[in-house]
């Protein structure tokens, strides 16, 4: 089962890299984001109240998941644009146990919490998360 997703959260903890060999072709490289995707109400007081946010893990396999889990980083604001998966396994208890992740097309970076960004050569960018 699997759905169309388009949100909007931030990465909440450091991009985990795995590389997964593929036979004698190029190993197939994923980069996992735990990202929370929250949902802002406005309040009378001009402030937001986070109402019905979730967790959710974020797969994007790519061959160029290396270079971009250094630029991914803890606290960026994203966008993600994929499919939600059902996924079933057993814990260690052998209990069978469903979430859901989203395998990702697109993760752009938001311009919130962001200082600067300085490009160098193509393919290649820096970004400098700004500490709230």
């Amino acid at each position: 089962m699997s759905t169309h997703f388009f949100g909007e959260g931030n990465i909440g903890s450091a991009p985990d890299y795995r590389e997964f060999a593929n036979g004698n072709d190029e190993p197939r490289r994923l980069l996992r984001l735990n990202v929370y995707f929250d949902n802002p109400v406005p309040m009378k007081d001009g402030t937001f109240e986070d109402r019905g946010g979730f967790w959710a893990p974020v797969e994007l396999w790519h061959r160029e998941a290396e270079h971009w889990s250094t630029l991914y980083q803890k606290g960026m604001r994203v966008l993600v644009e994929g499919r939600t998966v059902r996924d079933e396994w057993e814990d260690a208890d052998e209990n069978e146990r469903v979430t859901f992740k989203i395998e990702a097309r697109r993760v752009g970076i938001l311009p919130y919490r962001v200082e600067g960004v300085t490009l160098g050569a193509k393919g290649q960018a820096m970004e400098q998360p700004h500490d709230e």
